[in-house]
């Protein structure tokens, strides 16, 4: 495998390179040479007019629903979908079946992701079956390749499991994963309450319902002393509770998705079950809120909460609806069409860097001698997003047709290419 990157503006501040548009060669997943200008004839060639390349990205909160709901998604249709969108390290959720909450469940995600363009990482449950009544096998799972711990869809509800939870992984320095929802407020709710749900006639999920899970969290992360990072976090006070906790030396750190930043409950009024997700869209004030936390560095992460739905689970009465959407493959559209004026390195350490960081991923940086972990991207083509070319084997997404900025033009990762067509 030999790779030529022609003009590539380098978006990684850990390297020399950085903001300096450079010819690259890969060889063999090898970056071999970082020069103003190479010839290789025996190279394939990817010119491309503004090509940008960072580090490779990272999503820390997918579904790819294998083992037991393969008709919504496969390890395979997923890589493709994160390939595709420029991720080359997923984190997938634990909410099979069997669910992943032991060692050898977490050995399957491993095995079967060998050989796929994009690293696969288990996020293995804290609660056996996801119950919520007992700690899984958190240090064998750790041992067999489990990234990080997470209830995924169905966050700890009970403090005294999420306190054992969070002193059990301090001894292997891993990171608890929490969904801002406590079930027992949210339960009956279908959209945020507030004018909209009242005007619309849908029973409302207060933003206490999250509020509430993220201050009880922070306070036991505080007591213990872990790692903690709530994502998918939809309101202004949850991002002030998170900034202040942070101030206060607690290590705690927040992600938001595309939708939380794109859509609010106004855009509900026509029932579109696309944008039914927990938590919530949120009222305009919380959404320009977030917008501001992602411009102001508050906010760490971006996470796509790539959750596939088959058809029937979307073609429906809102109130019977699934929630979620698929997201891997317009994370970047959207967050580029949001923020226009964002620096490269801004959106490459909201996409990549900080959660390498957060989750003591070694970092790939782009030098030569370097493994290529690399995401190639431009910033300024416009273009629809069409059903057609959607690679996830699930079609749930409120972004089909419409218009999204920057175009995701490949992976190299794993000694392997990946370019969009």
């Amino acid at each position: 495998m030999k790779l030529l990157l022609k003009q590539a503006t380098v978006s990684d501040t850990h390297s020399p390179y950085n903001g300096l548009i450079k010819d690259i060669l890969v060889t063999d997943g090898i970056i071999e040479k970082i020069e103003d200008s190479i010839d290789a004839t025996d190279a394939e060639v990817v010119d491309y007019p503004g090509l940008m390349v960072s580090p490779g990205w990272v999503d820390i909160f997918s579904h790819f629903n294998d083992p037991g709901f393969e008709y919504k998604e496969t390890l395979e249709t997923g890589a493709a979908a994160a390939a595709a969108g420029g991720f080359t390290h997923v984190f997938v959720l634990p909410n099979t079946s069997p669910v992943i909450s032991n060692k050898s469940a977490v050995e399957y995600i491993v095995q079967k992701s060998k050989t796929l363009p994009v690293r696969i990482s288990p996020l293995g449950a804290i609660s056996k079956n996801l119950e919520g009544k007992e700690l899984s096998e958190m240090y064998d799972m750790h041992n067999s390749g489990a990234i990080a711990f997470s209830d995924g869809l169905h966050p700890v509800q009970t403090p005294g499991l999420l306190l054992k939870a969070l002193q059990y992984v301090k001894a292997i320095d891993a990171v608890l994963i929490q969904l801002p929802v406590d079930k027992s407020i949210a339960k009956f709710g279908l959209i945020n309450e507030g004018i909209t749900s009242t005007r619309i006639g849908l029973p409302g999920i207060p933003a206490i319902a999250e509020e509430l899970i993220v201050s009880r969290d922070i306070e036991l992360a505080k007591y213990t002393g872990s790692k903690l990072h709530i994502t998918g976090i939809s309101t202004a006070k949850s991002l002030q509770l998170i900034e202040d906790a942070k101030n206060a030396g607690v290590q705690v750190t927040c992600s938001v998705t595309p939708y939380h930043l794109t859509f609010c409950d106004e855009d509900l009024a026509e029932y579109d079950t696309n944008l039914k997700t927990d938590p919530p869209l949120r009222n305009r004030q919380d959404i320009l809120a977030l917008r501001k936390g992602v411009e102001e560095g508050k906010i760490d992460c971006i996470a796509s909460h790539h959750l596939p739905q088959n058809w029937d689970n979307k073609t429906c009465e809102f109130e019977y609806a699934a929630p979620g959407m698929i997201g891997l493959e317009t994370a970047f559209g959207v967050i580029n069409d949001l923020f226009p004026a964002m620096s490269a390195e801004s959106l490459t350490a909201l996409l990549s860097t900080n959660a390498k960081k957060i989750f003591s991923i070694p970092p790939a940086n782009i030098k030569e001698g370097s493994a290529a972990d690399l995401t190639l991207f431009e910033r300024e083509k416009e273009y629809v997003f069409t059903i057609n070319g959607i690679k996830s084997k699930s079609k749930n997404s409120p972004f089909i047709n419409k218009q999204l900025k920057g175009k995701v033009i490949g992976i190299i990762n794993k000694e392997k290419v990946y370019l969009n067509d």
